[in-house]
């Protein structure tokens, strides 16, 4: 956190005024966001699009609270509050606008982040950068939904143990690729059945699992000079509609880890790779036998 210093107004040093400036600006992009979304979520033509947005809303409050913080540490006022833009009424309109804004706010908040000489600050708009990110693939996800006039698989043939599974030919970078797309997936689709139906003990175990699946993981991307691809599961994870299909579909999704992973230990692979790969795939076959047990329970 900061020093004593950077917080005694009379000891703060001079500070670029352009950053300033820059943090305004994304205060009141922060401020419209929220006024934008609560529209939105009131347009939405779904209960989940609606919550899901609301939980958007959510973000760019918090981060309302973390720009509005550092303005007052780097100029000992308040910072003012003005609507931007004016929001679309129209609802697909509303979810394209949002999109773009989003994209356009992550490279803002990237630059303004590579600019800032003060550590934490550089910190704070990195991590709320990411989130706009995340926020841009939602927005993407509601207009194809929208636009096709259907609700969307989010699982895609592509991604994950689906693609590994339906791929003609793996190279290593294609198998720790679909690998850590699928321990992704599996973590944010445990993660959105905690949400809906609350502190299940199966589910957050399993989740805690899979983050270790993922650290285990990472690792080798760095070894192989491999890029780390992006994670955009959440906008592939569909809500069950009660327990016990949160149950099945963790069962089918263990199903499909497992047997990605075994299509990988039947190739020739580096044995650091052979090594994770294995530890993945006996984790999860623990992992079934406790989705398939809760489905029986439940």
């Amino acid at each position: 956190m900061y020093s004593n210093d950077f917080y005694n107004h009379t000891n703060r040093p001079s500070q670029d005024a352009s950053l300033i400036e820059d943090i305004q600006k994304a205060i009141n992009g922060e401020y419209s966001a929220i006024s934008c979304y609560g529209k939105l979520a009131k347009l939405a033509p779904t209960e989940w699009e609606r919550k899901r947005i609301q939980e958007i809303q959510r973000d760019e409050g918090r981060h309302l609270q973390i720009f509005s913080s550092i303005y007052m540490q780097l100029t000992g006022m308040q910072p003012s509050h003005t609507l931007m833009e004016g929001c679309p009424d129209d609802y697909l309109a509303g979810i394209d606008y949002a999109f773009q804004d989003e994209q356009n706010t992550v490279d803002f908040y990237v630059g303004i982040s590579d600019r800032a000489e003060d550590p934490t600050i550089k910190e704070k708009f990195r991590r709320v950068a990411a989130d706009e990110q995340n926020h841009a693939v939602w927005f993407m996800y509601f207009m194809l939904a929208n636009y096709n006039g259907k609700n969307l698989t989010r699982q895609i043939p592509d991604f994950g143990a689906k693609g590994a599974l339906n791929a003609t030919t793996l190279t290593l970078p294609q198998m720790l690729t679909y690998a850590l797309q699928d321990e992704f997936l599996a973590q944010a689709r445990y993660d959105n059945i905690l949400q809906t139906f609350g502190n299940v003990r199966t589910f957050s175990q399993i989740k805690e699992a899979e983050l270790r699946h993922i650290y285990a993981l990472l690792p080798l991307f760095d070894m192989y000079q491999i890029s780390v691809p992006e994670n955009t599961a959440q906008a592939f994870v569909t809500t069950p509609g009660n327990l016990k299909e949160a149950f099945a579909a963790g069962v089918d999704g263990e199903i499909d880890n497992i047997s990605m992973y075994d299509r990988f230990l039947s190739m020739e692979l580096p044995a650091d790779v052979r090594t994770v790969f294995t530890q993945l795939r006996n984790a999860s076959v623990n992992h079934l036998a406790a989705f398939e047990r809760g489905l029986a329970r439940d």
